[in-house]
């Protein structure tokens, strides 16, 4: 049952968020996006350190192993697989008018949802590993710290769910649609934990590596695309207290919980 808590928590916390467009009759107020991207990006790399890469390097700790190879070798592959499917997803950012990724005749709205749903992908792939590692005997992740991590994910997916459905709404999509959209932006996340749980069980072995290529691929999403979001324009700054909110709360769900 922890388990089925641990795959549904981040993806009711899309839901949510894009529910919102049903109480909002404007857009998303610039300020309040900047912090909600930032306090997103903080959330990640908090939950990136603590509960991904620490516990990969304490794994290893004990074994006759380099220390810090699985860590170093997960996490450049997780951002080489993240920047591979940026190149390959035909996607679209909040605030550009230039398709990424490779040529498409998709819709604008399409796109737009597939830059969100690139971003929930390693997020999903935390949830999962974390949970293996949980499971896992002398892993050092215990299934209230896995929990700890799913919640802060769905906590930032919140704010992630609002920041997809309000703009596909200006963009003239109906309130409905745009509730779709940007709920299923988020069911890859279980999806992702379900394939990344499966994997990290039947290879218990590779675990740190698992641990370290979910937070290379997190990270690759805050550094590529969230925090330079948060600080286009004026009141920059603002995404830098976002950052440091979401960082803090993080930090302490983990170390509280876990």
């Amino acid at each position: 049952m922890e388990i089925f808590y641990g795959l549904l928590i981040p993806f009711l916390g899309t839901t949510l968020g894009a529910g919102t467009v049903f109480l909002m009759r404007n857009k998303l107020n610039k300020k309040v996006e900047k912090i909600l991207l930032g306090f997103a990006s903080g959330v990640m790399v908090a939950a990136s350190v603590w509960s991904l890469l620490i516990p990969s390097i304490e794994m290893v700790e004990d074994k006759s192993e380099i220390v810090w190879l699985p860590a170093v070798v997960g996490f450049l592959l997780g951002i080489l697989f993240l920047l591979i499917l940026d190149c390959l997803i035909p996607h679209l950012h909040l605030k550009s008018d230039k398709p990424e990724g490779l040529r498409s005749k998709m819709k604008k709205t399409t796109m737009m949802v597939l830059a969100v749903t690139l971003h929930n992908i390693p997020e999903g792939m935390a949830v999962g590993v974390t949970l293996a590692g949980a499971l896992t005997q002398n892993s050092g992740i215990t299934m209230a710290g896995a929990l700890a991590l799913a919640l802060g994910i769905a906590i930032q997916n919140f704010p992630e769910g609002a920041i997809i459905s309000m703009p596909l709404k200006s963009e003239g999509v109906s309130k409905g649609k745009a509730f779709l959209y940007g709920t299923l932006s988020g069911i890859v996340e279980p999806i992702g934990a379900i394939i990344t749980l499966a994997l990290t069980n039947a290879v218990q072995t590779i675990l740190p590596y698992f641990l370290s290529f979910a937070a290379g691929a997190m990270i690759y999403v805050v550094v590529e695309e969230l925090i330079p979001e948060s600080q286009i324009g004026k009141h920059s700054n603002i995404g830098t207290i976002g950052f440091a909110i979401g960082f803090a709360l993080m930090m302490v769900l983990d170390v509280a919980l876990g």
